[in-house]
């Protein structure tokens, strides 16, 4: 059964100059899309009881309270269930958040990426610094007790030094759960049309300016002094890009990574259901035109399952269960990748359940990954 769904809200107030998700400056479309996303809910889910539910974007917090909750009344959910909103700190208002709890949204997601307010502002960013800290100010006293924030790392002038400022402030806002990711520049983002990835040089258009983004290396160097300091302060890195406090890892995104099935609502929005990896159009009138026809789907073979069951496993912390494996797919781990886990011993440690990448190992992830998957 499928317990978990996902929904996809694709609309911002502006694009910021690194994304290259789907989403439209189109508010006056908010109200249609909503009802067109109901339409999809209506006949694409099959009432189970979800365990999560969660709604990314874009910019869900853009969507007013009341219409969420339209959305949210489509489901029923289990007793122990998470339900996350992705908020950005420039447009909530303690109402907001009042509001939100009052609908069941037992979980917060805020977009904050550094406090950097130089940062912030190059990349295009309509928050600032002190916002975060009065979000996440506003999300306490509503109720909010699993809170999250977005950190993004190898951004433009960004510092070792800067980066751990960033983290300190970070801690001292005593949230629950970090997500953490290393810019890479898109080509079909803002920025993208301005990057020379051969010579790592960002041009700002309009402008003199040149960037030197951190280089892979100096990525690195970022990425394992994140998880020094975060885990030297109570974070446990349970996912490859997400640290947690204890029980308070995101259920949605564990359900991703145990290649469990999932709804997909919404414009672009994908999902997997009996087997079936589907995506919904893109494009928000060819969508709201169809929103209970996907654009395209495929059934998976039993070795593309194999493959993402492995791919997916060595993104959490505990890595590949062996004995989940065998029953899944009838195979004995340890013996069809005996070479692949002796070439990569270094990088491969042995777990209780099975096999999991050490920290070294996840550096070099794309390398070892591809040769399970070959």
């Amino acid at each position: 059964m499928t317990k978990s769904a996902y929904i996809h809200i694709p609309f911002c107030k502006s694009k910021c100059k690194y994304c290259s998700f789907i989403s439209y400056t189109k508010p006056d479309m908010i109200t249609g899309y909503i009802y067109a996303l109901l339409k999809d809910i209506s006949d694409n889910y099959r009432g189970e009881e979800l365990k999560t539910l969660y709604f990314g974007g874009g910019t869900p917090s853009l969507v007013p309270a009341e219409l969420l909750g339209k959305v949210i009344s489509k489901f029923k959910f289990q007793n122990e269930y998470e339900l996350t909103v992705e908020v950005n700190p420039d447009d909530c208002t303690p109402e907001y958040l009042q509001a939100l709890i009052k609908q069941g949204v037992n979980r917060l997601s805020i977009g904050s990426q550094t406090f950097d307010d130089n940062i912030l502002k190059l990349i295009g960013r309509r928050h600032n610094s002190s916002d975060i800290i009065r979000t996440v100010e506003f999300a306490k006293n509503a109720g909010f007790e699993n809170i999250s924030v977005d950190l993004i790392y190898g951004l433009p002038t960004q510092t070792l030094e800067g980066l751990r400022q960033d983290l300190d402030k970070f801690l001292s806002l005593e949230i629950q759960h970090i997500s953490t990711y290393g810019l890479k520049i898109e080509a079909d983002s803002y920025w993208g049309k301005y990057y020379n990835k051969a010579d790592n040089r960002l041009v700002v258009p309009n402008s003199d300016r040149i960037y030197l983004p951190p280089d892979d290396d100096t990525q690195a160097d970022m990425y394992e002094g994140v998880n020094e300091i975060l885990e030297r302060n109570g974070f446990y890195r349970y996912e490859v890009s997400n640290f947690a406090k204890k029980w308070y890892e995101s259920k949605h995104n564990l359900n991703y990574w145990n290649n469990n099935e999932y709804y997909g609502f919404g414009a672009a929005a994908h999902g997997y259901v009996d087997g079936v990896r589907f995506y919904n159009y893109s494009e928000l009138e060819k969508y709201m035109a169809a929103p209970s026809t996907h654009e395209y789907g495929k059934t998976l073979t039993e070795d593309e399952k194999l493959e993402e069951e492995i791919f997916l496993g060595f993104r959490k912390r505990e890595g590949v269960n062996v004995n989940k494996i065998k029953e899944k797919f009838g195979i004995d781990f340890e013996n069809k990748y005996k070479a692949i886990l002796e070439k990569y011993s270094d990088f491969i440690e042995k777990t209780p359940a099975g096999y999991a990448l050490n920290l070294k190992g996840v550096l070099v992830s794309n390398m070892i990954l591809a040769d399970f998957i070959e």
